[in-house]
């Protein structure tokens, strides 16, 4: 049997150990009793990012983006389509560059909105550019190999 991951909980940011088996049965958090996945993206501020990416163990695909930015705006809806698909293998988290700048400085991000999938508190693979829902769940099942 695989070693339980850690899995931050979007609600409390508590570290959760899930068996990998059983991330598809709803787990919920030992802290706060809220579902760890809900098929939809986590608004992170510097907290919530050092919870998701820098200590839990799920995959994270970030979208930087900005209130103001116009495809943003429009890949928001496809994002979270891709978050129903995708979770719970990956956990799809929004970074608002606007109220983040630091994160956006420290991840060197020039344009809006950008994708940055995150394994294991690096990041393993950037996507500048609007996308659609199937571009997405494609492009970060092709960066996390095969069975994701």
């Amino acid at each position: 049997m695989a070693d339980p991951l850690l899995v931050a909980c979007p609600h409390c940011r508590a570290l959760n150990r899930v068996p990998p088996g059983r991330l598809g049965e709803h787990p919920e958090c030992g802290r706060c009793h809220q579902r760890l996945f809900a098929g939809e993206p986590v608004a992170l501020d510097a907290a919530g990012f050092a919870a998701q990416v820098e200590r839990g163990q799920v995959p994270v695909l970030v979208d930087f983006w900005a209130p103001w930015c116009g495809p943003c705006r429009m890949m928001a809806p496809q994002f979270e389509q891709a978050a129903a698909q995708l979770e719970p293998q990956v956990r799809l988290a929004k970074v608002d560059t606007e109220a983040e700048p630091a994160l956006g400085s420290r991840y060197g991000i020039r344009s809006i909105p950008t994708l940055v999938l995150f394994r294991g508190g690096r990041e393993v693979a950037r996507q500048p550019g609007a996308m659609g829902a199937a571009d997405i769940v494609r492009w970060t099942r092709a960066q996390l190999g095969p069975g994701s």
